[in-house]
């Protein structure tokens, strides 16, 4: 049982994906692209499923056929191969509509159903009355046409995995090459497409290796002698280097969107911890707040955005406590201590809000005069600083004793 869940468990993980994609496979039924994904996500979970002892009984049961799923599992394996090779043209190519490119999968699709045609055609010849689930290809390796087709299956898939092999390292080396022209294009697009390409160049050479094991174990057969344990003992590993070519395909794929909705969003999320931690402690609770708390199961886009929006709202709402006096000293001190400019800017900033929470929960009147000047040392700040909210949140973070000496000294003073 323990060794059905090496199959039952990467089937069930493929499964899960491809129905979460479901919704995208219809609405994008007719992108080559797409199809091509969902092909390979599809493919090897029929294969990790109908490789399974208790499915390939279960099949050979139900048709009347023995070991027909030693054949289903071949064929689906070299469709697998294909597909793969037919994502990678889509992605290397200019377009999936060019004409280099369509040439290129009409080659891959129709060498793969010539290969399967093949396959089915010797296993119709052949004969295989026992029923084999763990040991078909050693068992059958000397039997008439059975051979052909278990040799034939074997070179189709070794040379599919160099070839993805081969394309791969020296796409993975273009890149290499490239990177240094546009680093930005590299963190967000690049990285995801270089970690997915080696994946797959080590599970291609992985697939190489067993596939000619395999056929070293099915030569020495043939030859007489028993070398069994060389298919045997690598037969574990083939899912998790199936695995692997999933990853390895779907990290290109959906990496860069993780990245832009998922990873960087964190990142936000964690930079606005001090000042976060600020608003929350200040117990303000600012009069148009444009969104609702989002839900538990809100994604990190909109818990960024929501405390964004939070944020700027309890600055606005401490505007008429803020004292410029308070944001210039902190200004000073940072400066005199060796900060770089656009550091103290934040540092000042930091402890003349920190200052007007203060003032505000000790119901000091406003100061009218003062919050003009610090409204306006808020806006050029903006104005030289895309990320000020974040600046803001790491002086309280890296400078602390500063902000609340200051904040400490003058805060109450100045918003008298």
């Amino acid at each position: 049982m323990h060794e059905d869940a090496g199959y039952y468990l990467p089937a069930a993980v493929l499964g899960a994906a491809l129905l979460a994609k479901l919704p995208a496979l219809v609405r994008g039924w007719r992108s080559a692209t797409v199809r091509t994904v969902n092909a390979l996500l599809f493919l090897p979970c029929a294969g990790f499923v109908l490789s399974s002892p208790p499915t390939i009984t279960a099949v050979n049961r139900l048709t009347g056929i023995s070991n027909l799923s030693a054949l289903l599992v071949h064929c689906i394996m070299t469709a697998y191969a294909c597909a793969s090779l037919v994502l990678l043209a889509y992605w290397r190519g200019e377009s999936a509509d060019s004409a280099r490119t369509r040439r290129r999968v009409r080659a891959w699709k129709t060498a793969c159903c010539m290969v399967i045609v093949a396959l089915a055609g010797l296993f119709a010849l052949g004969d295989v009355p026992v029923e084999r689930p763990r040991d078909f290809d050693t068992y059958y390796a000397t039997t008439p046409f059975i051979r052909e087709m278990l040799v034939l299956y074997l070179l189709a898939y070794v040379a599919a995995s160099a070839a993805t092999a081969v394309l791969c390292w020296s796409w993975l080396l273009d890149i290499g090459r490239r990177t240094a022209l546009c680093e930005s294009k590299r963190t967000a697009v690049g990285r995801p497409l270089q970690i997915g390409l080696l994946v797959l160049v080590i599970s291609a050479l992985a697939n190489i290796v067993f596939g000619l094991f395999k056929l070293i174990a099915i030569v020495a057969r043939w030859a007489g002698r028993d070398w069994d344990v060389l298919n045997e003992s690598l037969a574990p590993f083939i899912s998790v280097s199936g695995m692997m070519i999933g990853v390895g395909l779907l990290v290109p794929a959906y990496g860069p969107g993780l990245i832009d909705r998922v990873w960087h969003p964190l990142l936000g999320i964690r930079a606005l911890g001090p000042l976060w931690s600020l608003v929350r402690r200040s117990g303000l609770t600012p009069g148009s707040r444009m969104f609702l708390p989002p839900p538990w199961y809100a994604g990190p886009e909109q818990v960024l955005l929501y405390r964004m929006t939070t944020i700027h709202d309890w600055m606005l709402a401490l505007c008429v406590h803020c004292t410029d006096e308070v944001r210039q000293a902190a200004y000073r001190q940072a400066k005199e201590r060796g900060i770089a400019e656009r550091e103290a800017v934040a540092v000042g900033l930091a402890a003349m809000f920190t200052a007007a929470a203060g003032a505000r929960a000790g119901d000091f009147p406003p100061a009218t005069e003062q919050s003009t000047l610090a409204v306006a040392a808020v806006r050029a700040a903006e104005a030289a600083d895309r990320n000020l909210l974040v600046s803001i949140s790491r002086a309280l973070a890296v400078a602390p004793a500063l902000t609340g000496a200051v904040t400490g000294a003058l805060g109450g003073r100045s918003s008298r």
